[in-house]
């Protein structure tokens, strides 16, 4: 399977899912940024429940192309995010097992949400040890022959249409508030660790 998909940030496990089982991925670079999207938040499991970590952006005109979206980095979103992901996460099983990898991405100082969506991207994909092909777009196409197209498919307004999304993992907040399904990659990879792979 070949696969069109949007850049992401720490993308959901639905997002990761196909990338898992694609053989080539094409990544649109060019595509207008669209707000509301996983192109610059994420959902982790907080103590008080479903939590939306949100990059700050520069706000421009209307039809900026995602590799030209700019971080506002005024606020100090990245010690929140961290802290934020830390404290959902500092009780799980696989946490310290892989916190070294991302803390020196949310120590840099990223100007492009493109730059940071694909260098996260890129280390999940080494963690997860995963045999896909990963290509960015030179432009901007409507259509890519070949390929199946999840650009506007995966979204946090939009159901997941395949069923792993439900499929159910341990999760520290589970005797709180439930199993919530299909949130960043973060929570599976911090909850099941190697067994993230073939969950997928």
């Amino acid at each position: 399977m070949k696969a069109v998909l949007s850049s992401v940030y720490c993308g959901s496990i639905e997002y990761y899912s196909v990338l898992k089982n694609a053989e080539e991925v094409l990544i649109d670079s060019h595509e207008h940024y669209a707000k509301q999207t996983y192109r610059n938040r994420c959902e982790i499991y907080g103590a008080n429940g479903k939590l939306n970590l949100t990059i700050p952006l520069v706000r421009r005109g209307q039809r900026v192309p995602v590799y030209d979206a700019e971080i506002e980095n005024s606020h100090e979103w990245r010690k929140l995010h961290w802290r934020s992901i830390e404290s959902a996460y500092r009780s799980s099983p696989y946490f310290e097992f892989y916190e070294h990898y991302f803390i020196p991405i949310f120590e840099k100082d990223h100007t492009h949400l493109f730059e940071l969506n694909q260098e996260i991207q890129n280390k999940i994909i080494q963690i997860l040890n995963l045999d896909v092909v990963v290509k960015l777009t030179e432009s901007y196409q409507k259509e890519h022959s070949g390929y199946t197209d999840h650009r506007d498919a995966i979204h946090p307004k939009i159901a997941p249409k395949n069923k792993l999304a439900d499929k159910r993992y341990i999760q520290v907040f589970e005797s709180k508030y439930g199993f919530i399904p299909n949130l960043s990659i973060l929570d599976l990879l911090f909850n099941e660790g190697p067994n993230a792979i073939s969950y997928l």
